[in-house]
């Protein structure tokens, strides 16, 4: 006999408190500002990767006021290596409309979170769960596969109108006692059971609360969930990076555009080709180029091919629509992981 919801909510309540996580730093309070920062960070991001981010994040930027009147650069620098930097951005930009439009105070329904740049559907239900107990359902990835084996719900959610289905289901099972109490016991368990024993290979199905009515479980094939059959389509891009630096170790950085790969970073200077690069040097100085191993960086969908193009100079010299950056201000500045780690692994020349 399939649970209740009031009976599956229940189950998992009990189990959160008793075996659930509460050691992560961002757990154990009701304050949305840590709520939103950890969600977000946590898109597409691995537990132990946002542990560090967010303590440093919280650290600099206690408060959404905070954050707000931050600058972009600032934000983007700390945020730099984590990756998906789009989530920076609309984190600043949803700060500042947070004090502007809403009185600096978080919105407490999803309804209204969700008009905020970067807060999707299942983050804004986080949040308002969470922190206001509002019942509404989540469906991150881990809940996903949770409440599919549970309900051996085998239908397509490439399907935008499955996963419609799957919302609708997932509402169907939330508690429906104590309801402002019990929720964000409930979101976080959900979430710790997709994390913890519902894991995408060898899912632990004898230690888990709701095995007993669970259908995947029964069936024996609980890794046959969720089914999602869309393949993402990988491409491949070439750039070729002005690496140019000084005997004093200075490296010239350019801002990268507002839209697009690394958008507002600080980055090497990029080109389409070798050419372009050589063509663009000699306008400025006399060359003498090096071109260094090519580096490969994987992106989601995407595989970076860099090739570095070293350009050593006795003093600075203008390269375009950017300046010169020493040492000590580069460990600070918001770039890219990878130009951070590509510049790192190449030694300044003989005379600093």
């Amino acid at each position: 006999m399939r649970k209740t919801s009031w009976q599956f909510g229940s189950a998992v309540v009990a189990w959160q408190k008793k075996h659930g996580r509460h050691d992560l730093p961002w757990q154990n309070t009701q304050d949305p500002y840590a709520v939103w920062l950890s969600e977000i960070m946590l898109q597409q991001t691995q537990v132990l990767t946002v542990r560090d981010y967010f303590t440093r994040f919280i650290q600099r930027f206690p408060t959404v006021k905070d954050l707000a009147k931050a600058s972009q650069e600032e934000v983007l620098a700390l945020w730099s290596g984590l990756g998906y930097y789009s989530r920076a951005r609309n984190l600043h930009q949803s700060a500042q409309i947070i004090m502007h439009s809403h009185n600096g105070k978080f919105p407490r329904d999803a309804l209204t979170l969700q008009t905020l740049p970067g807060i999707g559907r299942s983050t804004a239900a986080a949040i308002a769960s969470l922190c206001f107990g509002e019942p509404i359902a989540i469906l991150d990835a881990n809940v996903k596969r949770v409440l599919t084996r549970y309900l051996g719900f085998g239908h397509d959610l490439a399907i935008s109108s499955h996963e419609k289905l799957l919302w609708q289901q997932a509402q169907e099972l939330l508690p429906t006692q104590h309801v402002s109490q019990t929720m964000p016991y409930y979101t976080q368990g959900m979430m710790d059971l997709g994390a913890t024993l519902c894991t995408l290979k060898n899912p632990q199905c004898t230690q888990c609360p709701l095995k007993s009515n669970c259908i995947a479980a029964s069936e024996g094939e609980p890794e046959r969930y969720p089914v999602k059959t869309k393949k993402i389509k990988r491409s491949s891009k070439q750039m070729w990076l002005l690496f140019a630096r000084t005997k004093k170790g200075a490296v010239w950085m350019e801002q990268r555009p507002q839209t697009g790969i690394w958008a507002g970073l600080y980055c090497l200077p990029v080109f389409e080709s070798h050419a372009l690069l050589t063509s663009f040097v000699a306008t400025k100085c006399k060359p003498t180029l090096q071109d260094m191993p090519v580096l490969k960086h994987v992106l989601t969908h995407k595989d970076l091919y860099m090739h570095p193009v070293v350009l050593d100079l006795n003093k600075p010299a203008l390269l375009g629509q950017g300046r010169w950056f020493d040492q000590s201000s580069l460990v600070a500045l918001g770039m890219p992981a990878p130009i951070r780690k590509l510049i790192s692994s190449y030694q300044v020349p003989d005379g600093v």
